[in-house]
Formats: structure tokens, sequence, C-alpha cells
């Protein structure tokens, strides 16, 4: 399954049927898990009344016990996850709690007995059921924090989603009044002399029209380029020869693959908006796409005019932080936009991962 299909599934998913646990079935969830199991292996074998000679025994004994208990569960959560994604929060976190301590529990007899066991006459059952209990005890204080911490975080997650969610079909919804009426008024100004460059223009307004109508949150590659090929058509029949688009595509892009909707077509009316129709000669719009090793590498050059009073890039904020926060929500990419300025230059470009992130 490529990224952008299981990124935006989790955008697109209803909350009802989504658990607010990670996936452990996924090597991250697994690996972090461990490493955090670690961590307080180490805070018990530092525990006070330990003595210090015996940190390294106490911390292999620990950390042996704790990751079984780690393992064994994130196993059958991996196990019982499709069950798990259809029940209720509090249904959800009574199973997690329960197999948490009975997981515990098993261990805790496996791998201690034998060795308590043959010296009960020193330990005494007293001692070995304190044991036991300690570690029910910190097993069931420990899950009942990270459920906490897992519940908190997914319904941060929720917010952020449905925001993105907010802010794409503002986005969708946003035909700006003044190029609807250029449109229609170039339309009917070749009616007369060019009805068939008008009935062309009719066909890519409507498709135009019918993307901000259908509220879809991932389209294909090739859709997102057909989308903004269209709306170059029409901007051209408006500013003519002083519109000259440079396509810069590789041969064999994946043009099925999924991809955030609205990626490229706001960039390139950012373009023409807030710079190439300023310039009285107008200018070359560049569009290029390279594919490289698990990567597509999308790059949006315009010139702009040195002298138009604002700052470079003015204007085009709205949509670049929209295009951000959902290329971030869907890619988990660190820096989702690079922008490049200059007094006569914008550049902005992106990176669409091929491959799903473990």
């Amino acid at each position: 399954m490529s990224l952008s299909a299981k990124g935006l599934a989790a955008v697109s998913k209803p909350a009802a049927l989504s658990s607010f646990l990670p996936d452990f079935c996924r090597p991250r969830a697994v690996f972090l898990l461990m490493l955090n199991t670690e961590l307080l292996a180490l805070v018990l074998a530092f525990a006070p009344g330990q003595p210090l000679a015996d940190f390294w025994v106490n911390l292999t004994i620990t950390s042996f016990v704790t990751q079984w208990i780690a393992l064994v569960s994130a196993a059958g959560l991996c196990y019982l996850s499709p069950r798990l994604a259809r029940l209720p929060p509090p249904l959800i976190a009574l199973t997690v709690y329960g197999l948490t301590q009975i997981t515990t529990l098993i261990i805790t007899l496996i791998t201690v007995w034998p060795v308590v066991g043959r010296a009960m006459d020193r330990f005494g059952v007293a001692e070995y059921a304190i044991y036991l209990g300690r570690n029910l005890a910190i097993s069931s204080i420990v899950t009942l924090l990270a459920l906490r911490y897992f519940y908190v975080q997914h319904q941060w997650q929720q917010n952020v989603q449905a925001e993105a969610r907010a802010r794409l079909r503002a986005l969708q919804a946003r035909i700006h009044p003044h190029f609807l009426f250029n449109t229609l008024n170039t339309i009917a100004g070749l009616i007369p002399v060019q009805p068939d460059c008008a009935e062309q223009a009719v066909l890519d307004l409507a498709d135009l029209l019918r993307s901000a109508l259908a509220h879809r949150e991932s389209i294909t590659l090739y859709e997102e380029l057909e989308l903004t090929r269209r709306y170059l058509a029409i901007e051209r029949l408006r500013l003519g020869d002083r519109l000259r688009v440079d396509w810069r595509l590789d041969p064999d892009l994946p043009l099925d693959l999924p991809i955030p909707a609205l990626l490229l077509q706001p960039l390139v009316e950012n373009a023409i908006r807030h710079g190439i129709q300023h310039l009285p000669e107008g200018g070359t719009l560049t569009i290029q796409i390279e594919k490289r090793a698990a990567a597509l590498r999308i790059t949006v050059v315009n010139p702009q005019p040195d002298d138009s009073g604002e700052h470079p890039g003015a204007g085009q904020r709205i949509a670049q932080d929209n295009i951000r926060q959902r290329l971030q929500l869907a890619y988990r990419t660190p820096v989702p936009l690079a922008i490049t300025e200059a007094s006569d230059r914008y550049q902005v470009s992106f990176i669409l991962p091929l491959t799903a992130p473990d």
C-alpha cells in the first residue's frame, strides 16, 4: 500500500471505526514500546533499597521480565486490533488493562518461579506474593498512564485531522469571483469568433467547478495534473502569450499514485495571481516533477515583479499553510514545503514519498 493511500486513510477514516491505540503490528510501534520498556527497567533497577553492587544483575532480570511482558502484550494487541477497532474507548481500555495484567502474571510466574521455587525456604511464600503483587501494581500503573497518553494523543490527532479536512473543503470551495467573472467574459468574447475554444473553455471551467464541489480528500497524480492543465488552459485564454508554461515531467512518473487533493493547482494559481499577471511582459511558469528513488519532488517556479510594493510571496500564505499542514498530516514530513524567495523569482517545492512509513 502506498504512503498516500495509508496516510490519507487515517485522515478520512471515521473516528468511530478507529482505535486510539497505536498499531502494534507495525515494527516502529513495537520498537518504541521496547525502548520505553527498557527505560522503565532502568528506573526500576535504580529503585531505593537495591544494592548498588547488584545493579547489573537487577537490570538484566528486570529487563528480561519487562521486555517479555511488553512483547507478549504487543502481540496480543496486534492480534486483537481488528476487534478492538470496533469497540468504544472504555471497553478498549478495559481489554488492554486485563491483557497486560494477565500477561504480567503469567510472565512473572514463568520467569521467576524456577528461581524462587528452589529457594522457597529462604524467600518464603509471603515474599514471593509481595514480589508478584509489586509487579502487578507496577504493570497496572504503567498501563493506565500509557492508556491515558494514547487517548489524549488520539484526540489531538483527531482534532488535527478535522482541521485539515475543514481546510481542504475551504480550499476546494474557494473560487475567486474575479477568476470566474474574467473566465465568463473570456468565454463570451470567444463564442462569436472561436466557438470551439469557447466550448473547450466551458468544459475546462466545468471540470474545475466539479472538483471544487466533489470534496475528495485523495486523487491520483494524473487527476491533479489534468486539473492543473485545465486551469492553465483557462488562464492562457485570458493572459494570452503573457503566460508561458514550461512542463518538466520525468517520463516514468507513477500517474496512479494517490496524493492529497489540490496540492499543485493552488500553487500554480498563486504563481499566476501573485506573479505573472503583474508583469506587463508576462513570464514563464515552470512546473517540474522529478522521480527519485523513493519520492517525487515537485517544484513550481514563477517570476514576480521586484517593485510590487509587497514582500515576495505575500498573499500566497493561506494556500501554502493549507498545503503544508495536509502534507505534514499525510506524510509526517518535518519540512513539507521548501520556499526559495528572491526579488524577481519565487520557488515552492515539496516531496511526495512513494512508500509507506513504518
